[in-house]
């Protein structure tokens, strides 16, 4: 930089909440090594979720960027990403998973976006990047339709997810869900409650590296399902807590999709196991309605002012 020059703004702080998956890490941080964006104006804030060995034992190359690493307890990706809020510094933050490794131009897609419109919440296309896994290529299919379904006017989003969005410091994860998946529902619903807007950006890509078996398969849909309770069970303490099912056009088209991703026997293949997903949901669901869990207050994830929970 030159003399009396100033230093261009820190654009993004990149988050990634991690749990015991170093490989993975390792692939991500080295994604994030390869991005076509200058190195000033971009920082990595990896939020280590509690894990056995800690990140920071496991991270073996210099980074080419800043890098910070955290350790908090284990209390899920929602408050690993909420720490790792209230120590950025960029002027948007943009949320990444562990074992998701972003496209070069990953961030330069985004900043086009953020700055067209810099008070919405910007979400990105995340592509499995294991097309020879029958179950990780399932899930994509699913989480394609997901896409299509509830993003059709992609100025309009109603649903992103935290393993490619970028926010504009305004916010906050719900930490009650602890592990069990949804707070990105509740996160979205919250969000475009308070009259704010989304939009889905496929331009911005990433791509999805974690294997599946089929024990992991049916647990993630599992998983999906408890959650799905979650998030209805707080939606009740808005005076919203109607469940409210899908038409049947939803699951006939669901099942179609299996046929533009595949065909053959492999689309026959993604059927039955789209049909899995669905039963593992539902049986998540009604596990957790059984169990009655009690979940806590969502009140104490107020942070920092650039990044708190907005409403009552």
């Amino acid at each position: 930089m030159k003399e009396h020059e100033v230093p261009e703004p820190l654009m993004f702080s990149v988050i990634v909440p991690t749990y015991g998956r170093a490989a993975h890490l390792g692939d991500c941080l080295r994604g994030l090594a390869k991005l076509d964006f200058p190195r000033d104006r971009f920082e990595v804030i990896v939020v280590d979720d509690g894990g056995n060995p800690p990140a920071q034992l496991t991270l073996r190359e210099s980074p080419t960027f800043r890098l910070t690493v955290l350790t908090v307890p284990h209390a899920g990706p929602g408050a690993a990403r909420n720490t790792g809020a209230q120590h950025a510094r960029g002027r948007f933050l943009a949320f990444l998973d562990d074992d998701c490794a972003p496209a070069p131009n990953w961030l330069r897609a985004l900043e086009a976006r953020v700055t067209a419109a810099p008070d919405r919440v910007i979400g990105g296309q995340t592509l499995n990047a294991l097309p020879g896994n029958l179950w990780a290529a399932a899930s994509q299919a699913l989480h394609a339709y997901i896409f299509s379904y509830y993003n059709a006017d992609p100025a309009a989003a109603r649903f992103l997810i935290p393993a490619n969005l970028a926010v504009p410091a305004a916010g906050g994860f719900n930490p009650i869900f602890g592990t069990v998946p949804s707070e990105d529902r509740e996160f979205c619903y919250r969000w475009l409650r308070q009259g704010h807007a989304m939009t889905y950006a496929p331009e911005v890509v990433v791509y999805h590296t974690r294997p599946l078996t089929a024990r992991s398969f049916c647990a993630q849909h599992f998983n999906y399902g408890c959650g799905a309770f979650y998030f209805h069970t707080l939606r009740a303490r808005d005076g919203d807590g109607r469940v409210r099912l899908e038409p049947g056009s939803f699951y006939l088209n669901m099942f179609r999709r299996a046929f533009t991703e595949a065909s053959g026997p492999r689309a026959c293949a993604l059927v039955m196991l789209l049909a899995v997903t669905q039963a593992a949901n539902a049986s998540g669901f009604f596990w957790s309605k059984l169990r009655r869990p009690r979940l806590g207050s969502d009140r104490p994830f107020r942070l920092k002012h650039r990044w708190v929970q907005e409403g009552p």
